[in-house]
C-alpha cells in the first residue's frame, strides 16, 4: 500500500503556549472549521477571527497560510492574542448601551456563503487527494483518505460527501459506507 501524506496534521512550534494552551504536536483542527472553511479566506489569510481555547481564553486570532512554489498548503502562522480580559470590559459597557436591532441576512448573501463553502470544499479536498487518480487509489487507500476527513471535521459540511465521491472515484453511497466503517458501524 502507498503511503499517502497529508499537509494538516499537528501544530509543529508554538511561541507563549499559555495563551492558547497548545503545545507542539496538538492538532489544530479549528485552523480547518475557521479558516481554511472561512468565507472570510482571501489571499491566502484571515484576520480577527476568534474561537475559545481549551483553556477557556477568548482568542483573536489570525492566520496566513503558507504555501509551497506549487500553491500547495504547507503550514500555518497564527498569531493568537487573548481577549478575554477586553471582551468582559467591553459586555461591561454594552450593558449601558440601547440594544442594536440585529439586520435579518439577505438570502443572495445566504447563497454566497454556500457557494464559497463549495469552493472551499474543492480546494481542501484536492489538497488531500492531490493529484492521485482515483484509478491508482486501492479501497483501504480511499478509507485513510475519507477517515483522514472525517477526522478534521469535512463531512460536517454540506456536499462534502458528494465531492469527495468525485474525487475518489466512487458513488456517494460509498463513501457513505467507507465512512460507517470509519465511524465503526461497521467492519
Amino acid at each position: 500500500m502507498k503511503q499517502i501524506l497529508f499537509p494538516y496534521v499537528s501544530a509543529v512550534h508554538v511561541a507563549g503556549g499559555a495563551v492558547t494552551g497548545r503545545k507542539p504536536g496538538e492538532s489544530f483542527d479549528h485552523l480547518v472549521r475557521q479558516v481554511l472553511l472561512s468565507e472570510d479566506l482571501k489571499e491566502d489569510y484571515v484576520a480577527n477571527y476568534y474561537f475559545t481555547a481549551p483553556n477557556g481564553r477568548l482568542i483573536r486570532s489570525s492566520t496566513l497560510l503558507i504555501k509551497n512554489e506549487d500553491g500547495h498548503l504547507e503550514g500555518a502562522l497564527c498569531i493568537n492574542p487573548d481577549t478575554t480580559r477586553v471582551s468582559e470590559q467591553i459586555r461591561f459597557l454594552q450593558a449601558f448601551l440601547p440594544e442594536k436591532e440585529k439586520a435579518a441576512e439577505k438570502p443572495e448573501a445566504e447563497a454566497e456563503k454556500t457557494g464559497h463553502v463549495a469552493v472551499m470544499i474543492e480546494k481542501l479536498m484536492d489538497g488531500i487527494v492531490g493529484n492521485i487518480l482515483p484509478a491508482q487509489l486501492s479501497r483501504e487507500e480511499r478509507i485513510e483518505i475519507i477517515r483522514f476527513m472525517e477526522t478534521r471535521g469535512i463531512f460536517l459540511m454540506k456536499g462534502s460527501v458528494e465531492k469527495a465521491a468525485e474525487k475518489l472515484g466512487v458513488n456517494k453511497v460509498t463513501v457513505y459506507s467507507y465512512l460507517d466503517e470509519v465511524r465503526g458501524k461497521r467492519k
